[in-house]
């Protein structure tokens, strides 16, 4: 569903290359997450799956990136929005509208469809998000939470095929951070929706992802399933990136030699390889 190969970019102006030597295979239906420190190169890739990149940012574009079939330099973004939904960093910037009703209703507008179905969409978004009382609210009321939820449902509402997040719970408190990602993961789930979500909070990530893709200095440093990157969590201690704590309790006894199994990945295995330790 996604591919890039061989890619590499670099912004108009810049120096380096954000992003180098990307070889990348999403498949449809997976739940992806992307780690790395600071400049990274992870909000890059989101621009190069949304087809932001090369239209918006210009720059030095070297390799291929297709998007369910489509070269992302050959169509436009308002074409690739067909079936890719993006959520960005900055929520408040990407709203449009005072209303939720509104908010939900511009897209699909924009995309032509006709008033019946309309009503319908936005019906059965606000509902997927559990939002349908808020439908008439002043978007300037909403918490950060609320604001999230949102922009999800206006997304939902054009039934994308693939969704794409940049830090969605960067500005959320930790029960906020888990119902959104819960969301992600019902979507991913029931709906077969492809999700690609950049996250800093990494713990939160293994709890949810399926496959976990490290970055850094704009190359791909690990790419698997969660178990298996945790494997490497101290190379990725060692350039930065911080693991989740149940991941460093399980190298302390790794190395006592009192624990021989896998890094644990939540709270729920964490448990489970206390008990085997204590017994």
């Amino acid at each position: 569903m996604i591919t890039m190969n061989n890619f590499h970019f670099k912004y108009a102006g810049s120096d380096c290359f954000a992003l180098q030597n990307i070889n990348l295979t999403i498949k449809e239906g997976e739940f992806v997450g992307v780690i790395g420190n600071s400049g990274a190169g992870k909000s890059t890739l989101t621009y190069a799956i949304n087809g932001v990149i090369p239209h918006h940012y210009h720059g030095d574009f070297y390799g291929d990136v297709s998007v369910d079939g489509m070269s992302t330099v050959e169509v436009t973004p308002e074409q690739l929005s067909a079936c890719v939904g993006s959520v960005f960093q900055d929520i408040d910037g990407q709203m449009v509208a005072s209303v939720v009703e509104d908010e939900l209703l511009f897209g699909l507008e924009n995309f032509g469809f006709v008033r019946e179905e309309i009503t319908q969409r936005i019906d059965d978004a606000l509902a997927t998000m559990g939002i349908a009382d808020l439908r008439y609210r002043s978007i300037c009321t909403l918490s950060g939470g609320q604001k999230q939820k949102v922009a999800l449902a206006a997304i939902l509402a054009l039934k994308p095929r693939i969704l794409v997040l940049d830090e969605p719970t960067g500005e959320l408190d930790p029960q906020s951070s888990g119902q959104i990602f819960t969301m992600l993961r019902e979507l991913n789930q029931t709906y077969g929706i492809t999700v690609v979500v950049v996250e800093q909070k990494i713990m939160l990530l293994c709890e949810y992802v399926k496959r976990l893709i490290v970055m850094g200095e704009g190359s791909i440093l690990l790419d698997g399933e969660v178990h298996e990157v945790l494997e490497h969590s101290k190379e990725m201690e060692a350039v930065g990136i911080h693991i989740p704590r149940v991941a460093t309790l399980a190298n302390l006894l790794i190395d006592k030699g009192l624990y021989l199994g896998r890094l644990p990945r939540n709270l729920d295995e964490a448990e489970a390889m206390v008990r085997e330790v204590m017994a």
